[in-house]
């Protein structure tokens, strides 16, 4: 009985103690963004069969939890060419838009994806606080 009391004790504290993090954007050039950039980077570069970039437009952080909105480009800037990846009939049927947006959680000391979407024309990630328990203050919008 101890011993789920104790354990119920830590949850609690571990969850307010989460909570009560404000939400903060990484320093550009830092380790942390580095790191979540990377995490991302991999299963984007896979998806489209070619080396990216991003250039963030939502970029937040609280406690082990990251979100990141943003516009994948080439190594060199430019636009990405989607007419040889899974999603070039979406791209010619003008319901498809070219962003990233990306859930994290900070596992171990390694930053994981928890969810991600390519091309989302709707705010495809307006549930994904509620469904994945994350912290709402680091989403832009959320229903």
């Amino acid at each position: 009985m101890f011993k789920r009391i104790a354990l119920f004790l830590l949850g609690l504290f571990l969850a307010v103690s989460s909570s009560a993090q404000s939400a903060y954007t990484p320093a550009k050039g830092s380790a942390e963004r580095k790191a979540i950039l990377d995490a991302l980077r991999a299963p984007v570069e896979r998806d489209l069969g070619q080396k990216v970039t991003f250039v963030t437009k939502n970029f937040k952080v609280q406690g082990a939890w990251a979100f990141v909105g943003a516009d994948p480009f080439t190594p060199s800037g430019g636009e990405i060419d989607y007419s040889k990846t899974k999603y070039a009939e979406a791209v010619a049927d003008g319901i498809f838009d070219s962003n990233v947006f990306v859930l994290l959680r900070k596992r171990s000391g390694k930053w994981r994806i928890t969810k991600y979407q390519i091309g989302c024309t709707d705010v495809c990630y307006s549930d994904w606080w509620k469904t994945y328990r994350a912290p709402k203050a680091i989403f832009p919008y959320t229903e």
